[in-house]
């Protein structure tokens, strides 16, 4: 299952994984360069790189659902 935030939606998202998984900016923006690099689903990309948890990112789709 492949999620693409839209870009209504991805204040939202930056807000959300920010206040609600007190994700760092810095950990944001290392994710996003690596998405431009190897494009793929920024959850993912933050799993990968371990920047979440697989609760997070469980979260963070939870959250994808409901947008």
């Amino acid at each position: 299952m492949k999620y693409k935030v839209s870009p209504s939606t991805y204040s939202r998202f930056i807000r959300f994984l920010q206040e609600e998984l007190a994700i760092s900016t810095a950990s944001i923006a290392v994710a996003l360069r690596r998405s431009e690099q190897d494009p793929g689903p920024l959850p993912m990309i933050l799993w990968q790189y371990g920047l979440v948890t697989i609760e997070q990112l469980e979260k963070i789709y939870d959250w994808l659902e409901t947008v």
